[in-house]
């Protein structure tokens, strides 16, 4: 029989299934903070099935911000989001928070700053220089990371995920292609994961002393030649293993070198640009199809790589990746993974785990995954094609040409 609709104890946590709405960003904050469309959309998650609901992206630090409808964690937003956890529990799910920082994908408008990254560079992904960190700034992130877990406390969270992956501020440091640096930070793996082990000790102490679970982002590869592969990303897993977090969610991909590595499936362009400022619009059409590689999509696309962590560690481990129908879900279910994230489904129907709940065994995600809702996400929020009944004729024609 299959696992997916048993209970499951998440640390100190009780899901009522083995689902959880994946901390795919919503672009539907403002000023940093939560809206009512925000809580609407968890709300509509929670109503429709889901374990437990995951708010995405949210900065541990000012510095950290790269867009303003992106979430800064901090006490002046605890009754906004108070408002959401208490309605998501409300529906019977539980509420989790990512919690991470951006890093060489800030902008000095939201961070307030030059963005910090491992390394100082260019980053020409987000369009900016960026300062390499100073010891003092290190701690003083890392130790954000575990004020940032009091705070999701008191707004009534349940879990936080640490995202350590995609490329953004840990993933930076760990990863040799944006990690140069020649101190006790940099070099050798041993030294890369230095970073990491501060914000852990910080996080995971913090979520323990609240009572709260704490699950962690984690690459298997950054997709591209010169940055982690397996055989590092097995050691790192290890090492988050040995902080005694209740699970890690295996992931891949680099938003700012392999950003579809991450999602999968073709993007298309020309919609990409039409929702970009106007100054952008023209370098996505003309080097978009240059700089952005296309993976096919497939489901369970991150499955056999994920299969040999499983078989390496002991941790509790999350599957994401192309989850679109029941059968996917317990091909990752059966292969050893305690739980499963999805997000794209649920973009295009709130109420997929409860369809897979009350359907059969056939049931399947009405999402085609041409990914409109990526091309506009970071512009003006995640919504799925199917849903907007009036786009512009050449939006149309480009995704009825995406196969």
């Amino acid at each position: 029989m299959s696992a997916l609709f048993t209970p499951y104890q998440l640390g100190p946590v009780t899901l009522r299934n083995r689902t959880i709405r994946s901390a795919a960003f919503e672009s539907m904050g403002r000023a940093f903070g939560p809206t009512e469309q925000l809580k609407e959309y968890h709300v509509a998650v929670a109503r429709g099935g889901i374990g437990m609901t995951t708010l995405a992206y949210a900065a541990v630090s000012r510095s950290g911000l790269s867009f303003d409808k992106q979430l800064w964690l901090r006490p002046a937003i605890v009754p906004g989001l108070r408002d959401i956890t208490d309605a998501v529990h409300r529906e019977g799910a539980a509420a989790a928070i990512q919690i991470g920082h951006c890093g060489n994908m800030t902008h000095y408008s939201t961070a307030g700053q030059i963005p910090i990254g491992a390394s100082s560079g260019f980053n020409l992904y987000a369009y900016t220089p960026v300062r390499g960190m100073r010891r003092s700034e290190i701690a003083e992130v890392a130790r954000d990371f575990g004020r940032a877990v009091r705070t999701a406390r008191d707004a009534g969270f349940d879990s936080v995920e640490v995202h350590a992956g995609h490329g953004y501020l840990i993933s930076q440091f760990l990863s040799p292609y944006t990690n140069r640096r020649r101190d006790e930070y940099g070099g050798s793996l041993e030294n890369r994961m230095r970073f990491m082990r501060m914000c852990l000790e910080e996080a995971v102490g913090a979520a323990r002393s609240c009572g709260m679970a704490v699950t962690v982002k984690h690459n298997m590869y950054d997709g591209f030649r010169g940055g982690i592969e397996i055989p590092e990303s097995l050691e790192i897993a290890r090492e988050i293993e040995r902080f005694g977090v209740d699970g890690i969610v295996l992931t891949g991909g680099f938003v700012s070198k392999a950003p579809m590595a991450v999602m999968r499936g073709l993007i298309p362009i020309y919609t990409m640009s039409y929702y970009s400022p106007w100054w952008l619009r023209y370098f996505i059409r003309w080097c978009g199809p240059w700089m952005i590689r296309q993976y096919p999509f497939e489901e369970c696309y991150f499955l056999e790589d994920a299969k040999k962590f499983r078989a390496a560690l002991k941790c509790p481990l999350i599957y994401v990746g192309g989850l679109v129908s029941r059968e996917g879900i317990d091909r990752a279910l059966d292969a050893g993974f305690e739980l499963v994230q999805m997000a794209r489904a649920l973009v295009n129907d709130p109420a997929f785990v409860e369809k897979l709940r009350t359907g059969d065994a056939s049931t399947r995600s009405a999402c085609d995954h041409r990914n409109y809702c990526i091309a506009r996400m970071y512009s003006v929020d995640m919504k799925c094609c199917k849903h907007c009944p009036d786009l512009p004729r050449k939006i149309v024609e480009e995704l009825e040409r995406l196969p």
